[in-house]
């Protein structure tokens, strides 16, 4: 019969051998293993720390690409669009992107005849018959709703509008014909406006961002590229945004085989060299009478027009 002066003799025996284990397994650990494991940690952390050397070389090559853009701009630029007015339409997520591209066309010489923000509710689907009688009760003499698309649709009807409101024809509009129709739309809140604005831009550039992702964001896009066609139909248009995002209206135009024949993409305006495309792009349409699609992203031929190289 197993006594209890065996127990304790078992027990002795197995925490003795637990205290062997540990201080045999602490000694190998101390030699080979640990050395190898310590050259792992030091050769990760070496890795890491080039990683992050390598990112912060690319951020500052980034960086200084970006003022090189900015830098040789005069030298590319030089005046090309002295004496044109331009007017700037800047669409739902491209106010970060208007002001450089505004930039680059005055080094270009251009005038800037006003900044127009098309608001995201300009697109809604929900205030078309609303937009539609708008056009109507906005209209003026010099800006008549006579001719306008007569349809439901109060986007293109209203597009139609403002493009003959901010766009060069004849007669020329008056300019408190042009306050007029555009304090009807800023009022409601479809468009903000510039501190100063003047009637008779010769071209349009339209600055985008990414596209909604809303319910009605199908809707909303192709109404964008309704306001882009109605410009289109008035004077040159350059649309200056990117490729990102399902709907996005430069992928929106390069794939319409009307469109792309009729207006001019730029799909890198996030960055300084986009919006010096922009301004060259700008230059190629208004000065040359060229259509040409530039960037990075699908359907671009070149990053910029050929003639400015």
């Amino acid at each position: 019969m197993i006594n209890f002066r065996y127990h304790v003799v078992s027990l002795t025996a197995v925490f003795l051998a637990l205290a062997i284990g540990l201080v045999v397994g602490t000694a190998a650990l101390n030699g080979p293993v640990v050395d190898t494991l310590k050259d792992r940690v030091d050769a990760l952390s070496k890795d890491n720390g080039n990683y992050r050397e390598q990112a912060n070389q690319y951020r500052e090559e980034l960086g200084r690409t970006q003022e090189f853009a900015t830098e040789l701009s005069p030298a590319l630029l030089n005046g090309k669009l002295a004496g044109r007015k331009l007017v700037v339409v800047v669409l739902p997520g491209g106010k970060d992107y208007a002001d450089g591209v505004s930039s680059m066309l005055k080094v270009a010489g251009a005038t800037i005849t006003g900044q127009v923000t098309v608001q995201d509710k300009f697109f809604d689907p929900a205030n078309a018959i609303e937009l539609l009688g708008l056009a109507e009760r906005a209209s003026r003499p010099t800006v008549s709703a006579e001719g306008l698309p007569l349809n439901s649709d109060g986007v293109e009807t209203s597009s139609a509008l403002l493009a003959r409101a901010l766009l060069e024809k004849a007669p020329a509009v008056a300019e408190q014909d042009l306050t007029a129709v555009l304090t009807a739309y800023t009022e409601p809140g479809y468009i903000g406006v510039s501190d100063e604005m003047a009637p008779g831009a010769e071209a349009a550039v339209l600055v985008s961002g990414l596209p909604p992702v809303d319910r009605d964001a199908g809707k909303k896009n192709q109404n964008a590229v309704t306001l882009t066609n109605q410009f289109s139909k008035a004077k040159p248009v350059v649309v200056a945004g990117n490729a990102i995002g399902e709907g996005n209206l430069v992928s929106e135009v390069r794939g319409d085989p009307t469109l792309v024949k009729e207006v001019s993409t730029v799909d890198n305006v996030t960055t300084a060299q986009g919006q010096l495309a922009t301004a060259l792009t700008v230059i190629e349409r208004v000065v040359a009478g060229k259509v040409g699609q530039y960037g990075l992203a699908a359907g671009a031929s070149s990053q910029v027009p050929k003639a400015a190289g």
